[in-house]
Formats: structure tokens, sequence, C-alpha cells
């Protein structure tokens, strides 16, 4: 039987990988896929390494394995090093026939663990990319990130403010602009009064919760969420004089990376669920004071909604750039 190894962080797996992975996985009879991982990683190994057993899952030869790089010295020449990486392989791997790298390692490495050296695309012409540039710049690079590891370079847009600030309009429009998906006031699904309960504050919560992770899992390049557990902790003090301890926990599953705060400078819009309008002002410094609370970053929009459009997507363009 053959063996191959192909060894990296993986941070993340890119298209790049996943092509050499199966080029390997095809010139031998069972290919160990070695992730190797320290305590400052950039991206959580654990989460890494989901990823590869959820990409190859139905390739059987594929071995994924996980392994701490304790031992690697990148002070030392490269043939001291892959020295030491060769010793470690043999300590933990059954004997390796085939080494398969797209990287100017793969000689050096592939003598010391006395196997063949197979090289995939090392100048990387058919797939240019790297772990480094995705991290650097994403977007840029957005066709060579697996669909399963998009969701972690989302960035989360919230449209957060009082009642009637054209928060929902502002989400879906967004949405169409930026060809993606957003997340509505859920709230809205399950309520038809404010005559409301700590299970249904509860409920809601959890579903918009729910709904930011699944949306994060379609989207293309940027979620808008209209809403956020903020949002729904201030109604809960409001409308039932507490906050349900669960909802702070909600709270911390979702980070959004960029807030923008509707300003109250457009005319109300009654309808059955909003009861503020007599305190738009009271409420607008409410919403802004428990932001800088939590020491959270916000971007002020205000004018006309024609106004407020281009000054979104402003700011969207230069984060997509």
């Amino acid at each position: 039987m053959k063996r191959g190894l192909v060894i990296g962080k993986f941070m993340p797996i890119h298209n790049g990988h996943i092509a050499l992975i199966n080029f390997a996985a095809t010139h031998c009879d069972e290919l160990i896929v070695s992730m190797s991982f320290t305590p400052d990683d950039k991206i959580d190994p654990v989460l890494r390494f989901e990823w590869i057993k959820e990409i190859f899952k139905d390739q059987p030869n594929i071995k994924p394995a996980i392994i701490a790089d304790d031992f690697d010295d990148e002070t030392l020449p490269l043939s001291e090093r892959t020295l030491i990486w060769a010793i470690r392989m043999r300590e933990v791997y059954p004997k390796i026939d085939m080494l398969f790298s797209s990287e100017y390692y793969g000689a050096p490495f592939a003598h010391h663990l006395q196997a063949e050296d197979i090289l995939f695309d090392e100048p990387r012409i058919f797939i240019p990319v790297s772990a480094t540039l995705i991290r650097n710049n994403p977007f840029q690079y957005w066709d060579f990130i697996p669909t399963i590891v998009r969701p972690y370079f989302v960035k989360k847009i919230c449209f957060y403010g009082p009642e009637s600030t054209g928060k929902s309009t502002m989400a879906e429009k967004m949405a169409l602009y930026y060809e993606t998906t957003f997340v509505p006031e859920v709230a809205r699904e399950l309520i038809i009064s404010n005559d409301i309960t700590v299970d249904d504050i509860i409920k809601i919560g959890t579903a918009q919760t729910q709904r930011v992770i699944e949306k994060t899992k379609i989207a293309n390049k940027i979620l808008f969420c209209d809403t956020d557990l903020i949002t729904t902790k201030i109604y809960s003090q409001y409308y039932l004089n507490e906050v349900p301890n669960i909802l702070n926990d909600l709270e911390n599953e979702i980070k959004y990376d960029l807030y923008f705060l509707l300003d109250i400078d457009v005319e109300w819009v009654a309808d059955h669920l909003r009861d503020f309008g007599n305190q738009r002002s009271e409420m607008f410094e409410l919403f802004k004071a428990e932001l800088e609370k939590r020491n959270i970053s916000y971007i002020t929009i205000n004018g006309n909604y024609r106004e407020r459009e281009e000054k979104i997507k402003k700011i969207i363009d230069s984060i997509l750039v």
C-alpha cells in the first residue's frame, strides 16, 4: 500500500489546497492530511480541522490528522528544519511513501522522510492564491474560498437604532444591491402586539440569533442585519422591566463587524408595534448609550433616505475593496 502525506496549517483551507489534496489522493492508496497548529494561530484550529473533515468526508482514503506545531525552528536552515519535521512525522504517522506539496520545502523534506517527492503546481499558475492572501483580503479571493469556509469571512453589518428609522427597508435594499441576503427583525414574525411575556422575548432573542447564523452560511461577503440582541434587551427592559439572562448569552454569540446607528431625522411612520413616537430623542440616546457602554464603534447615518443610501454604499464599497 502506498501512503501519501500533505502537510499545512490550512489557515484557511482554500481551493489550491483542495486541488493538491485531490491530486495526491489519486496517486496513493491512503493520504494523510496533517494540519499543524499553534496557540497563536489567527484562525481557531478546531474550526480549521472541522472544515477539512467536512470537505473530504466522502473520500475515505483521505485521512485528516491534527498535530501541534511545537517542534519547528524557523531559525534553522531548511535542510535542518525539514529533518526535524521528518523525525516528528515518523513519530506520529505510519511510514510515508510519497510527499505531495506545492512548496519549496518538498525536496529536502521528502529526502529526510525517505519518500518520493511529488510537486503540484509549485508556481501557483493554475490556482494563484495562498492562505495569507485570503486572510489579508478575503473578498478579492472570494472565488478561491470553499463554501464551508466563506461564513468565517462574511462581514456582518447591523442596522441599529430606535423605531421608524428605516432599518428594515435599508437592510433589504442593501442586500439586493450587493447581491447578498439579509436578516429581518424576526420579532415581527413572532408577535402581533407588544403585550409580551418573558417566554416571548426569549423566543425572539433565540430566533434572531439563529437566523443570523443561518443567513451567514449563505451570505455573499456581506450580511445585512435589521436589529440585534442589544435591541431585544432594550425592549425587554421597557416592556417587561427585566432582561432574561439568556439574552446576555445570545448577545455574545454574534459579533457584528460594523454598526450603523440610524438617526431619527426622518418622518415617524406608525404601525401596530411602534409605541415610542413621542419619545424618539430619548430612545435614540438610549440606543447610542448601549453601544458606547459596550465600547462598540458605530457610524451615525442621517439625512433623507436617498442620502442615507449613498453614505452606506460608500462605506460598504470601501470594505469590499
